[in-house]
């Protein structure tokens, strides 16, 4: 009995038997809680400095844009470049954005300007990374039957390190200052410098065509997804739920205030929830051996999302509105994973950047404008409704996506997955 009940978690990292990916996930480990303490600090310096909140917004908004505009672009470079390189060179100029960060800070220097220009950096930066680093997974995995683990082991170690970061944030801050958060951040970046400089990267067999204009590689890519009513079917739901559902992290403090009546700490109380959900929403993806009944389960997590949504804009309780937080984290990592493992298993590998590109802009780039729509319609609404609302559109968006699950079925190239249990 014991053995039936861990039996499904007893594989649950065995993408790291592969040395690259085992690197990749040491160094990134690290280097992710550096992140985290650096997004912390530079909302508290700028709050600190400026004493707004629309300030606060607009360096978010800064930080998020150029990745918007600039990956679907970046999506046709990265197709063309050594993806190894480019996670080495974009890792490097991270490194030296935090640098540059905890230099003007530290010396005392630091503006509000300064740290737009250098969000808009990391931005420019992030455009090139994040599809970069989706597509080199593959790379990393000799044995595709790993793939959907190792993107679930990704999204667990985000996840961790959104728990763990944020909470060493706020006692670092009170000991060394936003300018040591920075600092450490930077030095962090080297553990993920080090590990992909240790792997062994096998060269890629390239086709002998010359590359067209980019911008009809670009068109290429689009049109590519466009005859797939799988990954239309796939990037509209992501797009949907992060453009509605995702913005509810925004409008918290309104709904811990209002209808709560609590303060920073239960904001705490619910933003762990919620990250906890998260993570275990990653961990019970990891312990899946295959892609069997993704497409159904990226329908039935986004429903779930939804569902969540709707109860915590109808909480009026702390115990009733915790687990529902832990719902609906749960429903968002999941349906975000899935998607990407989905998308990982059924494009051509010549056309990869451009996809992930594509599955960055739908989940990230929508998301700041979610939240923009969000903060105007609670304005008027109220955030509770506007929780629910967006419940109801990830709901609706759900049930539509079930008419794509076929042709997702039958997309599935991989050895060994039947394409009729997807």
């Amino acid at each position: 009995m014991i053995e039936q009940v861990l039996s499904p978690w007893v594989g649950i990292g065995r993408s790291l038997r592969h040395r690259n990916y085992r690197l990749f996930f040491c160094g990134q480990s690290v280097s992710l809680i550096g992140t985290w303490l650096t997004r912390v600090a530079t909302s508290w310096l700028v709050y600190r400095l400026t004493h707004s909140a629309l300030m606060l917004g607009l360096v978010n908004f800064a930080g998020l844009i150029p990745t918007f505009l600039l990956a679907p672009v970046a999506g046709v470079l990265v197709d063309r470049w050594n993806k190894h390189r480019v996670l080495v060179v974009t890792q490097v100029c991270a490194a030296v954005q935090s640098a540059g960060l905890a230099w003007f800070t530290l010396s005392g220097s630091i503006t509000v300007h300064q740290i737009l220009v250098l969000s808009i950096c990391q931005g420019f930066i992030n455009a090139f990374d994040m599809p970069a680093r989706q597509s080199f997974v593959v790379q990393m995995i000799e044995d595709r039957r790993d793939l959907p683990n190792a993107i679930a082991l990704n999204s667990s170690m985000v996840t961790m390190a959104r728990l763990v970061g944020p909470s060493f944030a706020g006692i670092l801050i009170a000991t060394v200052g936003e300018g040591g958060c920075f600092t450490i951040d930077a030095v962090s970046y080297l553990a993920v410098i080090a590990t992909l400089l240790m792997m062994s990267v096998a060269p890629q067999a390239k086709k002998l065509v010359a590359h067209k204009r980019i911008f009809h590689e670009l068109k290429e890519g689009i049109q590519y997804v466009s005859d797939s009513k799988a990954m239309v079917g796939v990037l509209c739901l992501l797009a949907l739920v992060s453009f509605m559902g995702v913005p509810y992290l925004t409008l918290l403090p309104m709904i811990v205030t209002t209808q709560l009546k609590g303060d920073a700490r239960i904001l705490g109380y619910l933003t762990a929830a919620s990250g906890l959900g998260a993570l275990m929403g990653a961990l019970f993806l990891a312990s899946r051996k295959s892609v069997l009944g993704l497409g159904r389960i990226t329908m039935a997590s986004a429903f779930t999302f939804g569902v969540g949504l709707i109860l915590v804009g109808l909480s009026r309780s702390l115990w009733f509105a915790l687990p529902m937080m832990l719902i609906s984290g749960m429903g968002m990592m999941v349906q975000m994973a899935s998607s990407n493992t989905i998308l990982q298993t059924i494009v051509d590998e010549d056309k990869r950047g451009r996809i992930m590109s594509l599955f960055l802009m739908a989940y990230a780039g929508m998301a700041p404008f979610g939240s923009l729509f969000g903060g105007f319609l609670a304005d008027r609404i109220g955030a509770g409704a506007t929780l629910e609302w967006g419940g109801v559109a990830c709901c609706i968006g759900a049930l539509v996506f079930l008419r794509a699950l076929p042709e997702i079925g039958r997309s599935i190239a991989i050895p060994k997955f039947s394409p009729k249990s997807l």
